[in-house]
């Protein structure tokens, strides 16, 4: 069908205030569904090639010849998702005014099925042509697999857009993610807010439908104070520019730049610098149609208060952007953002500092009461805590953390004392008045309170860090008692957690055990820290009271639990949780761009050490880069399957007198000088130039292959060529199993 007969198609739903934390994702999902609504039904979308096909999944082109053939049933649509706090939208252009014709096809019985012996429809022919409306000499035949069989074909004029567009609607609204849609009035339907006008407009054509209760029309809805009378829409294409005129940006991206640019402007008068993340821009813009900046400020002496506790005030209560001198300290002066262009802009400015004057105060009122207690006497009060009915209080856990402080403290030699005493301080915020009131701000007040209190600067900055990562993308801790508080903690919580049988599964993981076992392996890597990992973990268990390692045993078919062997279970435990920390640490390397097939390669070799475990995968991903680096892989895949079907690895011992003169002896040659220069890179972890060296030995291991046989029937000399092979494979195997390298 020609462009001249299609049009562009607006739907608008339009809504009391819709969440703002939820508005990208309902805008998302109503533009997705009505698109694929549209494409489905064949109004709307272009074919797309194989070619092109190929691209989008893969960004790879194709060939000439390739990108000429079409992709049955695949489809490419262009459409914009608009929203704003009051409405839902859609704008897609270039829609049919009709489906194409409808071409249906019914396989029916074979032939000799159909047609008895003497060529006549048996009833079952004349009953599959009566069901799908055809006459017994309208039916055509194919062949397949099975043979020749009747085929029913049909084809019936597609139906206008115009009729088809209510239930794509319908289909949206249904598909929306809406835990709990509401009711109102005395209608029977529910949405996530009541709805009170839709607009489909087909050009400049109404499309006649009822959506929960509203016909459709043209009349949008502008500004609520602004524009409070209907907006006409002329067609479909003008709506975006007919809201713009009446005060509403309803384009989301439209609505975040302004934003922006009015923060920028306000802030300009303050003469500070603006912190608007992405997320508060996100949701200011989700909560404005028409958004204007007002720069107000509060009282100077609010400023005695950690800024933090004021930033999160500012920026999770009341949606307002604080602003920092060029040093980065917080200033009095902040940033609210209006819904309206008001005549009297002083007015929205007292009123912005009124309401935040409260919340400072109480924030204030906090801080120094909380620093009548020093941290340290909070401690017994966490013994009334509970952590996890079968691991304890928090003051349980508080021991637990700093005993496996000590132990780590110790073995990098990091001062015992600062890492137990850190510990032991390490919850005691949790009961404070500030982080009662802002639970965010937990460790970052702790490290306020310590210095308060005068304790070390580490204990105290460890207080803050041991929580850290706390967010794809933060940092580790960055001090070294930090680091061991850090690891001890994680170590304790995953220990606990899955002894006790509360290990992650599906999407519930509500003791955040994913995000503590990254945290854990970023902190042991990006700290290069040089600790058995396997080890640790086999200790955070042995601190675990027996009752809850029984408390997590799967029970018998009988409804009983087993009885308990401590040993085994602590055993079993360390090896899952070991498993289980490498698995998110496989996301983290892909993540940097490493394939996973390089991270495999270290992997098999199960390294305790994660710092060394990074060490090795950098090398291999260097290795990997070499052009003997295919053919190396592929001939330790050969040389594992020979060890295999020999039996396996018969030891490394070999004879020099049964060595063959040429590539065997060649081979035998360089193995051992390449050994003897690896020997001391190998001790020191020094894998790039490890694997560097190796490389060297693609040419002996090649010649090797080409002119010698292995299993031969000589069994001493098979026995002495899997020897060499071992050894050759052993000195690999030092630093990774390059066989599971791609190419192998």
């Amino acid at each position: 069908m020609s462009t001249a007969t299609k049009k562009s198609l607006l739907i608008e739903l339009g809504t009391e205030e819709l969440p703002p934390k939820a508005l990208d994702e309902l805008a998302e999902s109503f533009g997705n569904v009505v698109s694929r609504g549209l494409t489905t039904r064949g109004l709307a979308g272009e074919p797309v090639t194989f070619g092109e096909f190929a691209q989008l999944l893969t960004g790879a082109g194709t060939n000439s010849s390739e990108k000429s053939t079409l992709v049955p049933g695949a489809r490419r649509i262009s459409f914009e998702r608009y929203c704003s706090p009051r409405r839902l939208a859609v704008l897609i252009p270039d829609v049919a005014a009709e489906q194409p014709p409808q071409k249906s096809e019914v396989l029916g019985p074979y032939l000799n099925i159909g047609l008895d012996a003497n060529g006549a429809p048996t009833p079952a022919l004349t009953g599959f042509a009566a069901k799908n409306g055809v006459a017994i000499d309208q039916l055509q035949r194919i062949v397949d697999a099975k043979g020749e069989r009747f085929v029913a074909r049909s084809e019936k004029p597609g139906r206008p857009t115009a009729e088809l567009i209510a239930e794509i609607v319908a289909e949206a609204l249904k598909a929306l993610p809406v835990p709990k849609p509401m009711r109102w009035s005395n209608h029977d339907y529910a949405f996530v807010r009541p709805a009170h006008w839709l607009v489909m407009l087909y050009g400049s054509d109404v499309v006649e439908g009822e959506i929960l209760g509203l016909k459709s029309g043209r009349q949008s809805r502008g500004h609520r104070f602004h524009h409070p009378q209907p907006v006409p829409v002329a067609d479909a294409d003008s709506w975006l520019d007919s809201l713009r005129a009446a005060k509403v940006l309803a384009d989301p991206a439209a609505r975040r730049a302004r934003v922006r640019e009015e923060v920028a402007r306000a802030a300009k008068q303050t003469g500070g610098v603006p912190r608007l993340s992405a997320a508060l821009c996100d949701e200011i813009a989700n909560l404005t149609e028409w958004p204007v900046a007002i720069a107000c400020a509060f009282e100077r002496e609010f400023l005695a208060v950690p800024q933090e506790a004021l930033v999160t005030t500012m920026e999770t209560n009341q949606k307002f952007v604080p602003v920092f001198d060029a040093n980065g300290r917080l200033t009095e002066h902040f940033i609210g953002v209006a819904n309206i262009e008001s005549k009297d802009p002083g007015e929205i400015r007292k009123g912005y500092e009124r309401v935040i004057r409260p919340r400072f105060a109480d924030a204030k009122f906090f801080w120094d009461e909380d620093l009548k207690t020093p941290l340290a006497a909070q401690q017994d009060a966490l013994k009334s805590v509970t952590y996890q009915q079968n691991l304890g209080s928090v003051w349980d856990k508080s021991v637990r953390v700093a005993e496996l402080a000590r132990v780590i403290a110790n073995r990098l030699g990091v001062d015992a004392g600062l890492a137990t005493r850190a510990a032991a301080l390490s919850k005691c915020d949790l009961l404070t008045r500030m982080v009662g009131e802002f639970p965010e701000l937990q460790g970052v007040m702790g490290r306020y309170y310590g210095c308060a209190n005068g304790e070390n600067a580490e204990v105290a900055q460890a207080l803050d860090e041991f929580y850290a990562p706390r967010f794809a993308g933060d940092k580790i801790a960055q001090g070294k008692v930090g680091q061991v508080l850090a690891v001890a903690e994680r170590l304790d919580t995953l220990a606990g957690i899955f002894a006790v049988g509360m290990k992650p599964s599906g999407n519930k993981d509500p003791f955040a055990l994913r995000r503590a076992a990254l945290g854990l392996a970023r902190n042991l890597i990006e700290g290069d820290l040089a600790l058995d990992l396997t080890a640790l973990l086999v200790e955070a268990l042995q601190l675990l009271p027996d009752s809850a390692l029984a408390a997590g045993l799967p029970k018998g078919k009988d409804g009983r639990q087993p009885a308990l062997n401590a040993g085994m279970r602590r055993e079993a435990l360390a090896a899952e949780l070991y498993d289980f920390v490498l698995d998110r640490l496989r996301s983290y390397y892909v993540d940097q761009g490493i394939a996973a097939e390089a991270f495999e390669a270290v992997r098999a070799l199960a390294p305790a050490d994660l710092a060394d475990f990074d060490r090795r995968l950098r090398a291999v991903v260097e290795f990997a880069k070499l052009p003997q680096a295919q053919a190396l892989a592929a001939a330790n895949k050969r040389i594992g399957n020979i060890l295999r079907q020999a039996g396996g690895e018969p030891g490394n011992k070999i004879d020099p007198a049964l060595l063959d003169a040429g590539a065997e002896a060649d081979l035998h040659r360089a193995v051992e000088a390449t050994a003897a220069a690896i020997a001391p890179l190998a001790a020191q972890g020094r894998y790039v130039e490890t694997l560097g060296q190796l490389a060297g030995l693609r040419e002996p291991v090649d010649k090797f292959f080409d002119a010698v046989m292995v299993m031969v029937d000589d069994s001493a000399r098979r026995a002495n060529r899997l020897a060499l092979l071992t050894r050759l494979r052993r000195m690999f195997l030092d630093v990774a199993d390059i066989s599971l390298l791609p190419g192998a």
